[in-house]
């Protein structure tokens, strides 16, 4: 236990901590605000992790863009999450709101429809609620809570007889 404490209070140099940071923003793309705050675990000084971050924006190891196409992307496809919800994640990282509607643009808006419409179907197809009210009520509720705007659920819904 103290083992560990002691590792943890360990603090990098700058040249470490800039090459730890480009295997970092190499495995995955990373935004500014999730390297800085990886930094700052480290130990880092503020004047560092912004020369750190500035280095490896020059040297395109971290780029907003293409984290924030990336992000909503991935959420989208791997966690068939909606735009609100896309749109809160990225906003979390504290990416620009043109970077976001243009990530948000970036999806297919047919496949968007049809992944609600599966996810929708699919809850259904779950769901024991005999009830119709209290079923679409549901159905709704768990759209909502994946990110999808209420037009659309409620299009569905009307739709496909859910």
């Amino acid at each position: 236990m103290d083992y560990e404490k002691e590792i943890k209070q360990k603090k990098l140099t700058r040249q470490q901590a800039k090459s730890k940071a480009e295997s970092y923003c190499a495995y995955q793309e990373r935004s500014q605000q999730e390297m800085r705050d990886k930094l700052y675990s480290w130990g880092l000084h503020p004047v560092d992790v912004e020369e750190i971050i500035a280095d490896l924006i020059t040297e395109n190891f971290l780029n907003e863009e293409r984290f924030a196409l990336a992000y909503a992307s991935g959420k989208f496809t791997i966690k068939s999450w909606g735009k609100i919800k896309i749109r809160q994640g990225l906003k979390l990282h504290q990416i620009s709101q043109r970077l976001i509607q243009d990530a948000l643009n970036q999806i297919n808006q047919q496949a968007y429809y049809d992944k609600l419409r599966g996810l929708l179907e699919k809850k259904a197809a779950h769901l024991k609620e005999s009830d119709p009210y209290k079923r679409r009520n549901k159905l709704a509720q768990y759209a909502l809570s994946k990110g999808y705007e209420n037009d659309f659920i409620f299009d569905i819904l009307t739709n496909n007889n859910l």
